[in-house]
């Protein structure tokens, strides 16, 4: 096997189990969200609900609204994932920001409407 192949067998391996996308934390009480994206969304997703629900969340608004309106309020929800595909044209990174820019654009989650506090919304 050269070195070629190894290459992109650790590239693919690496990939494999990645879901990159776009999800939100929303609050159904007031309608506010907290819009992140990821290479990986499971992780930070199971995160945020992590950290909310031991009161550590780094978000005090966010964290403030989930104490006062309980967990049943707020729901955990994946938005849109980017297919990745094999196609030597196929750009991971425009992918996620295009995803992400219509997500911004559909929820405007900066100022009165949501949580985050400005539109870099990409997280590990």
């Amino acid at each position: 096997m050269d070195d070629i192949s190894k290459k992109e067998l650790r590239r693919q391996y690496k990939q494999k189990d990645l879901v990159p996308g776009v999800f939100q934390v929303k609050n159904h009480a007031n309608g506010k969200v907290l819009l992140g994206s990821s290479l990986n969304i499971a992780g930070p997703l199971n995160a945020h609900e992590f950290m909310l629900s031991i009161n550590s969340h780094r978000n005090k608004v966010l964290q403030a609204d989930y104490h006062s309106f309980g967990a049943a309020a707020f729901s955990f929800d994946i938005l849109g994932i980017v297919k990745v595909t094999e196609d030597a044209a196929f750009n991971l990174e425009a992918e996620l920001k295009t995803l992400e820019q219509l997500w911004l654009d559909e929820l405007k989650p900066v100022g009165v409407g949501g949580y985050n506090s400005t539109e870099s919304i990409r997280q590990a």
